[in-house]
């Protein structure tokens, strides 16, 4: 299991998109690119994933999808520079 948080782990993906933002499907996939611990377990730790995003303030919603289908997550502007540097931890 990585020794990372949530919050490291989607971090760490949406920065490593080319637009600094990604869908919810393109976080899992990254993850389990990855991770390949989270390849063949239960598919509960997606529900963290989406747990994270959706009251972790250091997320935000960055428009919906060309084809509608889901928004494209983004990490807050006032969170990007330390979590580039790898600090994750949360500050208000």
């Amino acid at each position: 299991k990585p020794a990372q948080s949530y919050i490291a782990l989607i971090s760490t993906a949406i920065l490593s998109s080319p637009e600094k933002k990604l869908l919810l499907s393109d976080i899992y996939q990254w993850i389990m690119d990855n991770y390949p611990y989270f390849k063949n377990k239960e598919k509960s730790w997606r529900n963290s994933v989406r747990h994270n995003l959706s009251l972790n303030e250091c997320f935000v919603k960055a428009g919906r999808s060309d084809n509608g289908k889901g928004h494209f997550w983004a990490i807050h502007p006032a969170n990007l520079e330390d979590f580039a540097k790898g600090d994750y931890h949360r500050r208000r």
